[in-house]
């Protein structure tokens, strides 16, 4: 029987510490992030035996559950439920339950906690944080970024020409006011009051904005896109920190609201949308030269090297890249060459699956895990197979490095490849794919690079893995999970 989100939850709770031991709760498309005051009171191993957990990644003060798509969303709002009835059991009356052990815990764990903040190092913070506030976006981007692609097909094919001003309306919509909402989220984590970080980026997106002139030059409505929003409500939250200390209590709910809006959103017209305007036209120039002179390089190094990143958690820190070359240009070049890497897992694990033949545990894993990979998400596959067994995991990044080069190479020849949204890779992107000389001819040139990528990660694999030492191969007579006899040779 299929296990419950509940059952997951709560087997989970314990294995972190339990209720005082969980700072706070969030989740991306896979995984489950659990902020953790003392990392020794977590059992990542019982953690990762979990069933239904497919790995953990263990970041300073950061727990990170791997537990797939769709499923982690209602395991994350199981355990919310979870802390919460814990958090109202603690608020019971002290004669109903052990208030000093409590505290001692509590005061313990805050201890720890500062201790923990002290050795997390500034950049992987600042990375998670810049994540934190555009992960939650990623669900409209994709839906938005999928009805454009279908849009722009019947458009192109002349089909329902009364459907196609609708289908635009709502899948450009979201892209209009995305500032808006990185305005708000970017308020929500960095600690400010999250509808004024909204309010002041809504300043870069208004129209009103082109009669306002700054270094002798018009501004234009969303100029400096995301990047701009991003550092607007940055700034309104510094602004709202300084005036809570400053302003008396009676004035605060008048003040605050006023001056946070007034300063920052000057400082925005005045400052801010022109300079991430410069950097955002930055970003898509060199994303461009890239590609068109150094196109093969480019693509081996991002298609190489984004399966550590995804290993880590940083590769959410690209989102805003992303985000902000499709503001630009109607797509992201770099997310086809990144999704490569999934194609030299797929091709690794493959390879692994041919060789240990024997190896039941191991198959079966790969088994469950191949179809999300296949669709690009590629933790069941680095966790459950290519990382525990070494060399595959460096196999399969020559795999995703040779994909990349593959389609680096044709953006040499000025064929580009290109995402309306992110999120999905693998074949899962394939209804996202755009490119300058069309989708078709895109979707060609991305499945080629798959192609290369589950070739020389196979073949990588294959021959340069022999499966000795593997519990549960044949070289491993001791292993009691395998039924399969041992064979010589």
């Amino acid at each position: 029987m299929q296990r419950s989100s509940y059952d997951t939850a709560a087997a989970l709770l314990p294995l972190v510490g339990g209720p005082g031991n969980v700072t706070s709760v969030a989740h991306c498309m896979t995984r489950l992030r659990l902020g953790i005051a003392d990392r020794e009171g977590v059992d990542a191993e019982a953690v990762r035996a979990v069933p239904g957990v497919l790995g953990v990644v263990a970041d300073g003060d950061t727990l990170q559950v791997v537990i797939g798509p769709g499923a982690v969303v209602a395991v994350t709002a199981e355990f919310e439920t979870l802390l919460g009835a814990a958090a109202t059991a603690r608020r019971a009356p002290d004669g109903l339950r052990s208030a000093d052990g409590a505290d001692l815990a509590a005061r313990g764990a805050e201890l720890k906690a500062a201790r923990a903040r002290r050795n997390a190092t500034p950049l992987k913070t600042a990375l998670r944080r810049v994540a934190d506030v555009f992960v939650p976006l990623i669900p409209a981007l994709i839906g938005c970024g999928v009805l454009a692609g279908l849009n722009g097909l019947l458009v192109n094919a002349g089909w329902l020409p009364w459907l196609t001003p609708a289908l635009a309306a709502v899948a450009s919509g979201f892209m209009a006011l995305i500032s808006v909402f990185v305005g708000y989220n970017t308020a929500k984590v960095f600690g400010g009051t999250p509808v004024l970080g909204g309010a002041v980026a809504a300043v870069v997106v208004y129209p009103g904005v082109a009669k306002v002139t700054a270094f002798g030059v018009p501004l234009a409505p969303g100029q400096g896109g995301v990047l701009g929003a991003l550092a607007a409500a940055l700034l309104a939250v510094g602004v709202e920190r300084w005036c809570r200390g400053r302003v008396p209590d009676a004035l605060d709910v008048l003040l605050t609201p006023t001056v946070t809006v007034l300063v920052a959103g000057l400082a925005t017209l005045y400052g801010l949308m022109y300079t991430a305007g410069l950097v955002s036209s930055a970003i898509g120039t060199a994303a461009s030269w890239l590609l068109a002179t150094t196109g093969p390089f480019a693509g081996l190094v991002l298609g190489g090297l984004f399966l550590p990143l995804v290993m880590l958690g940083l590769h959410q820190a690209l989102i805003p890249i992303h985000t902000t070359l499709i503001q630009q240009q109607g797509y992201t070049v770099l997310l086809p060459l990144l999704a490569m890497a999934g194609a030299g897992q797929v091709g690794a694990a493959l390879a692994v699956y041919a060789r240990l033949r024997h190896h039941t545990q191991l198959r079966t894993t790969i088994r469950s895990a191949l179809p999300a990979g296949l669709l690009g998400v590629g933790e069941p596959l680095i966790y459950g197979v290519s990382l525990p067994l070494g060399r595959p995991f460096l196999t399969a990044c020559t795999g995703g490095a040779a994909g990349g080069a593959f389609v680096g190479f044709f953006a040499v020849l000025g064929d580009r490849v290109g995402a309306t949204a992110i999120g999905p890779s693998g074949w899962a992107l394939f209804p996202l794919l755009t490119g300058n000389r069309g989708p078709a001819l895109a979707a060609a040139i991305y499945a080629g690079g798959l192609l290369t990528g589950y070739a020389v990660g196979f073949l990588a694999t294959y021959v340069g893995f022999s499966g000795a030492g593997v519990p549960g191969d044949p070289g491993d007579p001791g292993d009691p999970g395998d039924p399969s006899p041992r064979r010589s040779g």
